[in-house]
């Protein structure tokens, strides 16, 4: 999930290239209404988002009792999660630009998986 249609696109391009199944959505607010077809194996959210920002959306995830496995993205190097009581569904914090090798090992932990095919993500 990115505000910033060419990130989403690309970043959804990247995905979908090395086997995983991706749904984008471009705020808190669409994904949160996507739920209803099924929860993702793992959600990989920007922090500024329009709205509702990704570590809003990951609070109200967690008050609401629905854990996913989250992978966050920033262009901020200040964003703090430690402290935060969502932080348990956060399995990383990665700064943009995004390094595939990186995403796709965060992924990979995420899920609990090393590179199997076919996997859901959000």
């Amino acid at each position: 999930m990115d505000d910033d249609p060419s990130v989403l696109k690309s970043l959804s391009r990247t995905l979908r290239v090395h086997a995983f199944r991706t749904k984008a959505y471009g705020s808190a607010h669409e994904f949160l209404a996507a739920l209803a077809e099924g929860t993702p194996a793992c959600l990989i959210v920007d922090v500024q988002m329009p709205g509702m920002t990704g570590l809003e959306l990951i609070h109200h995830l967690t008050i609401v009792g629905i854990r996913i496995p989250t992978i966050v993205i920033t262009a901020h190097s200040d964003v703090r999660l430690r402290d935060r009581p969502e932080a348990a569904s956060v399995i990383a914090l990665l700064s943009k630009p995004l390094q595939n090798a990186t995403l796709f090992t965060a992924i990979d932990a995420a899920i609990g998986t090393e590179r199997s095919v076919d996997r859901d993500l959000s």
